[in-house]
């Protein structure tokens, strides 16, 4: 399995943890906001059959209002780990994003190899064309005018991810999707067996959607081109 499709394998599970956490937690003090953000990273493995290991390291918000709007929270992170860059690079430190000082992320794997390199960045959100996740989590406890009652194995999900080798992937996560639809488009291949002949629709899938999707775009391509230039700058001297 290639790097794009572990990428897709990753984030859908993780999209399906965060409704899951979300779920549970609602209405408490530590209630989860509807996105989440997700950092990639590739290590050398000799083992692997593919020579190298994925590793995923996510940060899930609170709920809040500054943690609502996704274009908004994307900026607001942009500007967080230019700060963070700055300060490390004017105290003669290298800032990283799984820290241990000013770490992004509050999730799954935050210690990574020696040979680690950043891979991309997504994000996992609950909201969908179903509806806001407060909209939608409110389904799941109170039963419609017919008395069916929504689980949250019912609830759709979306992801958006950008690869460090210039990969754009869109997931829209719907249980009850008919057989054969995966509700990815990627803006390269996700297999080798791809025809090279055929012209890739989402070839630019960050200029396509609507005007909402394209500020998630816009606002991802900047946090990406942030983390790029510090990681990869530094991993390559």
């Amino acid at each position: 399995m290639n790097l794009r499709q572990q990428v897709v394998y990753r984030s859908t599970s993780l999209n399906v943890g965060h409704l899951h956490a979300a779920d549970e937690r609602y209405g408490t003090r530590e209630a989860l906001g509807p996105h989440g953000v997700m950092l990639f990273f590739t290590s050398d493995a000799e083992t692997e059959p593919q020579g190298f290991r994925l590793h995923t390291a996510y940060r899930l918000c609170l709920s809040a209002p500054e943690s609502n709007n996704l274009p908004a929270l994307l900026a607001d992170l942009n500007t967080i780990a230019k700060g963070n860059i700055a300060n490390a690079a004017a105290g003669r430190r290298l800032w990283h994003p799984l820290g241990p000082e000013r770490s992004m992320v509050n999730g799954g794997e935050m210690t990574l190899p020696p040979s680690a390199t950043y891979a991309g960045v997504g994000v996992s959100t609950l909201d969908s064309a179903g509806g806001s996740w407060y909209q939608l989590a409110q389904t799941l406890r109170n039963p419609s005018a017919t008395g069916y009652h929504t689980s949250v194995f019912d609830l759709k999900g979306t992801c958006y991810v950008l690869l460090t080798d210039g990969t754009a992937i869109h997931i829209n996560r719907d249980p009850h999707a008919r057989i054969g639809y995966s509700g990815v488009r990627s803006s390269k291949p996700l297999e080798a067996s791809w025809n090279p002949h055929w012209s890739n629709p989402h070839a630019t899938l960050t200029e396509q959607g609507d005007p909402a999707t394209l500020d998630v775009w816009r606002q991802l391509s900047s946090l990406h081109d942030t983390l790029t230039a510090h990681l990869c700058g530094k991993q390559a001297q």
